[in-house]
């Protein structure tokens, strides 16, 4: 296991031009490629002082720090904490997330988490995978509630992160925004990445990832907009940072929005999920109804 602390490494002329994340598996051997890919999308490897992504190109003189956590807890602690389980096989889980759970243990969370709950029920998951995160491959928000997958075995975890890579993995969210959204239907392109003074947010920025979440108006209730929302790529908050981004923020959303008088976190459900099965071509295809909080809300809202 790596030390914690900070790693430094200067770009040399000889790997200009070449990937961070390939970079760092040739420089930093006490580092496994999955540990990499963590530090990476924890936003714990910046380059001259800026978060980046794993393919960014670097430049001679560019100067790279690897920041390596103190782990959480040696070993995860298997925790009794009320989760829905929607489906499960050999090589799958699919559960219901209520609002309010984090999904892995990260610094300053050791506990309490999806995982620790997810090996309580299934054991076996500590026996592959990440330290920390065994069978994660994407994740939801802490306030946003619905449909998740995890993998059973590291065959299922590596067939996960392909489909999720190739974008075969269709992911719908239902979201109340504010105001009235138009038109019907429609698509929001704009490229994601931190915001440049806040870090502990997202933002619209033309050096960000790119980024598409596609529409569709379900109904109007006085001055809100219940949407149908599919997004085609997985940037961490982009449902909430595109739909504020256009002058409509997701109702409740206190970080990019503002908070309402009936809704206790932000209005964002994950409701249908496909992807497909291990083998041949059949599609798993999940569909989970909102929440009682949500359906008060919009009940209130409707009055």
């Amino acid at each position: 296991m790596p030390k914690p602390g900070l790693q430094i490494r200067q770009v040399e002329a000889s790997v200009t031009g070449q990937r961070l994340d390939k970079f760092l598996v040739e420089t930093c051997p006490d580092l496994s490629r999955s540990q990499i890919q963590i530090l990476i999308a924890d936003c714990l490897v910046s380059v001259n002082g800026k978060s980046a992504r794993p393919s960014h190109k670097l430049s001679t003189g560019n100067k790279v720090i690897i920041s390596v956590p103190t782990p959480a807890q040696a070993t995860l602690e298997p925790q009794e904490i009320p989760f829905e389980l929607i489906y499960e096989d050999s090589d799958f889980i699919v559960i219901n997330k209520p609002a309010g759970l984090t999904v892995h243990p990260a610094p300053g969370h050791a506990s309490g988490t999806l995982v620790n709950a997810l090996i309580n029920k299934f054991p076996d998951l500590n026996e592959f995978g990440a330290s920390l995160r065994p069978g994660i491959v994407h994740r939801l928000d802490k306030d946003t509630s619905g449909l998740m997958v995890t993998a059973r075995n590291e065959q299922a975890r590596q067939h996960l992160i392909g489909e999720f890579k190739s974008r075969s993995v269709r992911k719908s969210y239902l979201v109340l925004v504010k105001g009235r959204l138009e038109p019907k239907t429609g698509a929001i392109e704009a490229p994601i990445g931190r915001h440049p003074s806040d870090r502990k947010r997202m933002a619209i920025v033309s050096n960000g990832r790119e980024a598409r979440t596609s529409y569709r108006v379900i109904k109007y209730l006085n001055g809100y907009t219940l949407v149908e929302a599919e997004i085609e790529t997985g940037r961490t908050h982009q449902i909430r940072v595109h739909f504020a981004g256009i002058g409509y923020p997701v109702a409740g959303d206190s970080v990019y929005g503002v908070k309402s008088p009936v809704l206790n976190r932000q209005f964002l459900h994950s409701h249908r999920l496909e992807f497909r099965a291990m083998t041949g071509h059949r599609i798993h295809v999940f569909t989970c109804g909102l929440p009682d909080d949500l359906e008060r809300a919009l009940s209130l809202i409707s009055r």
